[in-house]
């Protein structure tokens, strides 16, 4: 069993990642959606105009996960998914707690950063800090779609990261569902899935009365699937806590195999 000793270096990268995620967002969406950009002549329907966001947040997730720094991390970027890991023992405390505070630093400073950058365009009302808010259907509805594209997204995680002839698959497989879920569930509920993504974004949209959805569903749908997983499986079938295991050094209660 590692050390309960803190990694400084990997919350650090944490944050880091999740910034990188919020500036794309940012970026994306008001290349997208901005009144100034030169796409917004773009005649399409909504669904059309999200496939571009889709696929641009889908692709930076998935580089984020191969990348050097979220292969020495874990690529969690999200505090379901720590939370979650945790929760299958395959994280001591201190780490836990470490990444989840690491997280929602690094999505505020992130938001923020963006904010900068692009000299208030954020705040143009096509864009919105690219926050999360419930659709039409309501905040019910909202909570609902969170916590089943979460438990769908931690179900996943979960198969395809410890079956030894896929897992190399699962930054792939997540991107996709990022992706997607960007495309068909954004209606529902703004397509969050991920605490530490939507709290800097909603604070700045003054949008902080419907947090509790996206401090709660997530969490609630990815221990779901956890608990399911081992439930089905046994908890020795996880074998670690990343989303891209390659000979790297793990800081994680971890029986993956280097060769996998």
């Amino acid at each position: 069993m590692r050390s309960a000793k803190p990694h400084w270096r990997e919350y650090l990268i944490e944050a880091i990642c999740l910034a990188t995620f919020m500036v794309s967002a940012a970026v994306f969406a008001t290349l997208i959606y901005h009144p100034a950009s030169p796409f917004a002549a773009w005649h399409a329907t909504e669904t059309v105009k999200r496939i571009p966001m889709g696929l641009a947040m889908g692709m930076t997730a998935a580089a984020l996960i191969y990348s050097p720094l979220g292969r020495r991390s874990g690529a969690h970027m999200n505090p379901a998914v720590t939370l979650t890991f945790f929760r299958l023992g395959k994280m001591a405390r201190v780490d836990a707690v470490g990444y989840v505070l690491a997280q929602f630093v690094g999505g505020t400073a992130g938001i923020e950063l963006a904010e900068a950058l692009l000299r208030g365009s954020l705040a143009d009302p096509a864009v919105n800090f690219v926050a999360t808010t419930p659709g039409p259907w309501g905040s019910g509805v909202a909570f609902a779609a969170e916590a089943f594209i979460s438990f769908l997204m931690m179900t996943m995680v979960l198969a395809v990261s410890n079956a030894p002839r896929f897992a190399r698959f699962t930054g792939l497989a997540a991107g996709c569902l990022v992706a997607m879920y960007i495309v068909f569930e954004t209606p529902l509920s703004g397509m969050s899935m991920n605490p530490a993504r939507t709290l800097g974004s909603n604070v700045l949209a003054a949008a902080q009365s419907t947090l509790w959805i996206y401090f709660i569903a997530p969490p609630f749908g990815m221990l779901l699937a956890g608990e399911a997983y081992v439930r089905r499986h046994g908890h020795a079938r996880v074998r670690c806590a990343t989303l891209h295991h390659r000979h790297l050094r793990c800081i994680f209660r971890c029986s993956q195999s280097e060769t996998t």
